[in-house]
């Protein structure tokens, strides 16, 4: 008898067939799903408190400068700037930069100041907010404050001593009724970011004039806000990313494996950088 033999175009001896090669696309594709989001986790949590500890740092050079130069900003100036000192000794909160404006973008920074009320340790209601998680995570542990606690800022125009009246949130407002006093706002967890906490502190030293006409913020500077302008880089920086990979896998199936994806690793790893930035400009800013 002869012996049976393979007929083209059934499967058989040609190869894996089409249910393996599905499987197998589908292993590789979830496989580089979960280290894309083990890489942003790895960012949020990790990289961008590297990357905010090293601004901090380079901040309070810049702002240490300016004071003893007296070049520190008395009123409204360019976002990112730095502005203030904090220390809320009772937290954990030492030698913190705060920085004018409350996006996305400088929240990254540090803590930020909201540029439609006066700078703390000036007249009226000063607000400043905080990440609660990512980036440094100023702050993780303002939950924990207690009235009476005290807040310490310094300024251009010296220090300016507060001490904690009042705990509430979005969902539970305070009422304060003291003219002169600082609001510190972050997110209500670092889980799931639902509503913003609030902590009212009263000033306790002298107060000092500040500027008559304060400018107008956009929707990007409130509270819990994201970045809008951030989803079209990420799809930007998505769509790089998914043009390299897919060049660096033709490269790599013509030429030598190995140089190629060296030669494309850095650049891989500049665009998911983006990336990540990107996406995180997508979440609370409080966040």
């Amino acid at each position: 008898m002869l012996a049976a033999q393979s007929v083209p175009g059934t499967g058989e001896g040609t190869g894996p067939s089409r249910g393996a090669l599905a499987a197998r696309c589908a292993g590789s594709s979830l496989l580089l799903l979960a280290v894309f989001i083990g890489g942003l986790l790895g960012y949020l949590f990790g990289a961008s408190r590297v990357q905010e500890a090293a601004v901090q740092s380079r901040l309070y050079s810049t702002f240490a400068a300016e004071l003893g130069q007296d070049l520190g900003p008395l009123g409204p100036t360019s976002p990112g700037r730095p502005v203030a000192i904090l220390d809320i000794p009772g937290i954990g909160v030492r030698n913190v930069i705060i920085v004018e404006g409350t996006a996305a973008a400088q929240l990254d920074l540090g803590p930020g100041h909201l540029r439609n009320t006066p700078l703390p340790g000036q007249l009226g209601m000063s607000v400043v907010y905080g990440r609660r998680a990512t980036f440094g995570a100023p702050f993780a542990r303002l939950g924990d404050l207690r009235p009476g606690t005290q807040i310490v800022t310094y300024t251009q125009q010296g220090r300016a001593v507060y001490k904690v009246a009042a705990i509430g949130d979005s969902q539970h407002p305070v009422t304060d009724t003291s003219l002169n006093r600082l609001v510190l706002l972050t997110s209500s967890s670092a889980a799931v970011p639902a509503y913003y906490l609030e902590v009212d502190a009263d000033l306790t030293t002298s107060a000092h004039n500040g500027p008559v006409q304060m400018p107008a913020i956009g929707p990007a500077e409130q509270a819990m806000a994201s970045d809008s302008g951030a989803l079209v880089l990420t799809m930007l920086w998505g769509l790089a990313l998914v043009l390299t990979s897919i060049g660096g896998a033709l490269a790599a199936a013509r030429w030598s494996g190995w140089p190629v994806y060296l030669i494309i690793a850095p650049a891989v790893l500049a665009i998911l950088w983006n990336l990540y930035e990107n996406l995180a400009g997508l979440l609370p800013n409080l966040y």
